[in-house]
């Protein structure tokens, strides 16, 4: 996620004002001092045994490191192919490489051919990149996990995308963006589409949630809770995973609904899919606004809060399995 993600000038401020103040741009619940437990006493351990692996065993990962965005690659495959899923590989041309999109199918039971997508981007961006974005990965693959054992009448497709950090970032050398084209080519019908983008780092000491000017205004200022980002077109499938969220997870979910010209609401792989036509979110923890190791050497494995990353996956189970299964 690009540093320019999420800073919003005053006219984008003023926006989601008045869809706040519309009652239908954004909820957050305030969150527990200590997380509760999660159902899966053992869902922290492995979310940070990902973690670790991608972020301290192998590190840095890009196609300027391509042996060790290749060992990311076949991490990724390795723990996909363990939870009993074959694993395509989306390759394109990039230079004289081809880097990859791995791709998990849970297929659906149902005569319907909708889709729902789960993607997270397993690149970063010169640094250890544990919040951004190998926390992201770790929840793509304990959804998987989880998931396997689901009969669903919607089709989910997991996806570990390649290049969403920079010089790749919007444009058409990022992996969404190959994902996206094919599947238009290819007439699927994408439901909606989850991004998982640094969904590891929370604080509840006040003021550890940073805006831009004002935006404070609106917003709580620990950093408890879990974003839920759209445009203004998806606010409803942005307002009904925050309501299955909540089913599921006792991790503060609070979302947000903004217009498309606002800078910086589109700056994920969510971007690729809403150019396209496509439903699709942002889950995250804000990132530079709240981690102060964004982008930086110290985004390091055992910075991040494993028990409400936990309650992350718990929440996203439900909801996805509540989009797969609706009517």
């Amino acid at each position: 996620m690009g540093r320019r993600a999420l800073r919003l000038g005053i006219a984008g401020l003023v926006a989601v004002a008045v869809v706040r103040g519309s009652s239908c741009g954004w909820r957050m619940e305030r969150g527990q001092e200590q997380p509760q437990p999660p159902t899966d006493a053992a869902l922290p351990e492995r979310l940070a045994a990902h973690v670790r692996a991608l972020s301290h065993e192998i590190g840095n990962r890009d196609m300027f490191d391509w042996p060790r965005l290749e060992r990311a690659a076949a991490y990724v495959t390795a723990q996909l192919t363990h939870a009993d899923y074959a694993v395509q590989r989306q390759e394109y041309d990039l230079g004289d490489r081809r880097p990859a999109n791995l791709i998990a199918t849970l297929a659906g039971d149902g005569a319907r051919q909708e889709l729902i997508v789960v993607g997270a981007h397993y690149d970063s961006c010169g640094n250890p990149g544990a919040d951004d974005n190998a926390s992201g990965v770790a929840g793509l693959l304990e959804l998987a996990r989880v998931l396997r054992a689901e009969r669903l009448p919607r089709t989910v497709e997991l996806v570990a995308f390649v290049n969403e950090e920079p010089p790749f970032f919007q444009t058409s050398q990022m992996g969404s963006w190959h994902y996206v084209q094919q599947a238009v080519s290819r007439k699927r019908p994408i439901q909606a589409a989850l991004i998982l983008e640094m969904i590891g780092y929370y604080s509840i000491q006040p003021r550890s949630q940073r805006y831009p000017p004002l935006f404070g205004l609106f917003y709580p200022n620990r950093g408890e809770y879990l974003g839920i980002v759209s445009s203004l077109r998806h606010l409803p499938l942005a307002r009904r995973i925050a309501h299955s969220f909540r089913r599921g997870s006792p991790l503060p979910a609070h979302w947000v609904a903004a217009p498309s010209f606002v800078s910086g609401v589109d700056w994920s792989d969510q971007w690729a899919f809403w150019r396209a036509g496509y439903p699709a979110v942002m889950l995250t923890d804000t990132a530079f606004l709240r981690n102060p190791h964004y982008h930086a050497p110290t985004d390091t494995w055992d910075t991040l809060d494993y028990p409400r990353m936990a309650q992350v996956v718990e929440g996203l189970h439900t909801a996805i399995v509540e989009l797969a299964a609706q009517p």
